[in-house]
């Protein structure tokens, strides 16, 4: 018999990541769901993919605690101002240094200590926001590392680095997710919810998300933050 093929996802919580796990399952994978603790602004967000693993039934979900002081230098881990409104030139100040390549490390150990076939992380580089670590060509070059660095890859069994949802926009996602039984309801995106894990509407991240969901003509199911929209 064809064993059942496993895969580590990297779940933070917020849209592009539950999305992510749906497709996993979908494929057929036996998921391990991948959070960090990382000194994130968005607390709330590790109890988002709580409640976003056992929706979709995964039962395997593991929390990697990290040094915050590794990850200092962006607004989404220290005390510098989450930028509101227009967008910024540049790769913007909500960027974790070398996060994802830190998180992929990770998720890449978790694979190969559980023999797993796959790592996916829910990046994209069609509506998002700049950073350098979600665009496809550091997806490859992750990928060559890893089948260069793990016993697997020297073996010629590499764990296979997707990222699934990486040439689609937010509306396109969110459409994706919805016919996989996605319940966005249960994600936290915002860059600086509040206590309550309620999104403040005004982050580039709010911002995105909310436009998909107005692209497809659905409701939003985001929980905001009193007076985030002033004015409507």
């Amino acid at each position: 018999m064809r064993r059942t093929q496993r895969a580590v996802v990297l779940l933070s919580g917020g849209l592009d990541s539950a999305t992510c796990l749906a497709v996993a399952l979908k494929e057929g994978y036996a998921a391990t769901a991948l959070s960090f603790a990382y000194g994130q602004r968005a607390r709330s967000e590790l109890d988002a993919a709580g409640r976003v693993a056992a929706a979709l039934g995964v039962r395997d979900r593991r929390i990697i605690r990290l040094d915050p002081g590794a990850f200092a230098g962006s607004a989404l881990t220290g005390a510098m101002a989450v930028p509101r409104g227009g967008e910024t030139e540049g790769i913007p100040v909500t960027y974790v240094p070398a996060r994802n390549t830190v998180f992929l490390a990770y998720g890449l150990a978790v694979a190969e200590s559980l023999a797993a076939d796959a790592v996916l992380i829910g990046a994209n580089s069609v509506d998002y926001s700049g950073y350098p670590d979600c665009r496809p060509e550091y997806i490859a070059a992750f990928q060559k590392m890893a089948d260069l660095a793990t016993r697997r890859g020297v073996e010629g069994d590499p764990i296979a680095i997707r990222a699934p949802l990486q040439d689609l926009g937010k509306a396109e996602i969110i459409r994706l997710g919805i016919s996989l039984g996605v319940d966005y309801s249960l994600t936290v995106s915002c860059y600086d919810p509040d206590a309550e894990g309620r999104a403040c509407g005004a982050c580039a991240s709010c911002r995105l998300r909310r436009d998909g969901f107005l692209a497809q003509g659905l409701p939003d199911p985001t929980r905001y933050a009193a007076g985030a929209f002033p004015g409507e």
